[in-house]
């Protein structure tokens, strides 16, 4: 029998608006090993060759369907090979600190991926202060979110399951593609009533605090080419425990940590603003159930005050957030999508973005796994995940909850901040503060060239 026609979502899609060879929509998580497994290489070679087998997703390509057959669909390489996708092994430069591993992770980042192949690649970096190792991870955001990526990185490691491989559906036909599409339009009237929800839930959710725009500051300029990196970290039940004290959520706390340095970057440049605009990626998926390699994904808009205590903004952050709460989470995409690819087609995605005033950055916070995990025996003591710049965003930021500890990746465009240890070093004082003093966060900056690749 064969298997259904696998069509890219709307919120897949979405990602490739504006991609680019220059500005990949690539996005990656960092993995530090406790220490290098021995013969590393060869079995990892062995181990991603066999865990594959059970993500679908990792063996396939996007590809293009004639016109009036619908959109893109997901199929089988017929030639995949893990070598397009193991890049290699290298030796992080010395010292071999988080500075160098950050300049590598950039480096892989912004190379950009074959689409003829799955949209993925895997580096073993060996070579770590104290005998550590790290893996770097790195797919195009159009395969999957944040958190569909944390199921595949599950499915990677140690515990993972190891399934047989099953024969592969040959590709549909262009008779098939074409009457899929009209089942699909005739399902889209039907259901028509159900769509009209679902645009009214995601006006909703876009507009919950109307329509603003921001002033005009160095955060919002178009990005160049190059990144760069920092990392913070914090106790994740120190800021919880702040979150709860005003009755607010973890996110909340890191809102208001974000609003507060960027406060202070902006006062440090002889600017200065009353509040900044985030956008808040919102999973659509249902918690602890859904976790496939795909997109589903809105977003909120939140404004967030860049001034005053930081205990009185995480206050007025969690009454603003808690007006979003009564929306369905993630049903924005139903608006962005069409309209971004849209823009897209009439090639004016990339003069939209670069020209945008409705954000100055985002936040992503992403639910890791709660206990330690392990890859070939070993304890990996960190996860670290990176996102992507796009338009006129010059900073933006991923979070990571892993074993108990939050880590919040910085990235910025290296050419329109050249201070990201000032927004670092600002990041971690608010932390600090809106955890009383127990969170122990540390940052380091790595810098690199997107014409670099690993």
């Amino acid at each position: 029998m064969r298997a259904l026609i696998d069509r890219a979502t709307s919120a897949d899609l979405m990602q490739l608006a504006g991609d680019s060879t220059s500005h990949p929509r690539n996005i990656a998580a960092i993995l530090v090993l406790d220490t290098t497994p021995l013969q590393a290489w060869p079995l990892i070679r062995h181990m991603v060759t066999g865990r594959a087998r059970s993500v679908p997703r990792l063996r396939q390509c996007l590809v293009s369907t004639p016109w009036g057959c619908g959109r893109p669909i997901w199929v089988d390489d017929p030639e995949f090979d893990i070598e397009h996708h193991l890049r290699r092994q290298v030796t992080c430069p010395a010292p071999g600190d988080e500075h160098a591993l950050l300049r590598l992770a950039a480096d892989a980042m912004a190379a950009p991926l074959d689409r003829r192949h799955p949209l993925w690649s895997l580096t073993m970096v060996t070579g770590l202060a104290d005998g550590r190792a790290a893996l770097i991870g790195v797919t195009h955001h159009v395969m999957t979110d944040g958190t569909g990526g944390m199921g595949v990185l599950e499915a990677l490691l140690d515990g993972g399951t190891v399934v047989p491989v099953a024969r592969s559906a040959s590709r549909p036909t262009n008779f098939e593609l074409f009457v899929d599409t009209l089942r699909t339009r005739c399902r889209r009237v039907w259901h028509l009533p159900a769509q009209v929800r679902d645009v009214r839930d995601g006006l909703r959710e876009l507009v919950a605090d109307g329509v603003a725009t921001t002033a005009p500051t160095s955060l919002r300029r178009p990005c160049g080419s190059e990144r760069a990196l920092a990392v913070v970290r914090a106790e994740l039940a120190a800021v919880r425990a702040a979150a709860h004290r005003y009755g607010g959520t973890v996110n909340d706390v890191l809102l208001a940590a974000v609003g507060g340095a960027l406060g202070d970057l902006l006062r440090s440049r002889g600017e200065s603003t009353d509040a900044v605009l985030v956008s808040v990626p919102v999973s659509g998926r249902r918690p602890q159930v859904d976790s496939r390699p795909t997109n589903k994904v809105g977003v909120i808009t939140v404004p967030i005050p860049t001034g005053g205590q930081p205990a009185r903004r995480l206050a007025s952050v969690t009454r603003t957030t808690r007006s979003h709460r009564t929306t369905r989470p993630g049903a924005s995409v139903a608006l962005l999508g069409p309209v971004f690819r849209a823009l897209d087609r009439l090639g004016l995605f990339d003069w939209f973005v670069r020209r945008q005033r409705f954000i100055d950055t985002s936040v992503t916070n992403l639910h890791g796994p709660v206990g330690s995990l392990s890859f070939l025996g070993v304890r990996v003591d960190e996860v670290v995940a990176v996102s992507t710049l796009t338009g006129n965003v010059t900073v933006n930021f991923a979070v990571l909850s892993y074993a108990g500890r939050l880590t919040m990746t910085v990235v910025a465009d290296e050419a329109t901040c050249p201070d990201l240890d000032v927004l670092a070093a600002a990041l971690q004082r608010e932390l600090d503060v809106l955890a009383g003093g127990d969170a122990r966060a540390t940052s380091l900056v790595g810098v690199a060239a997107s014409g670099n690749s690993v």
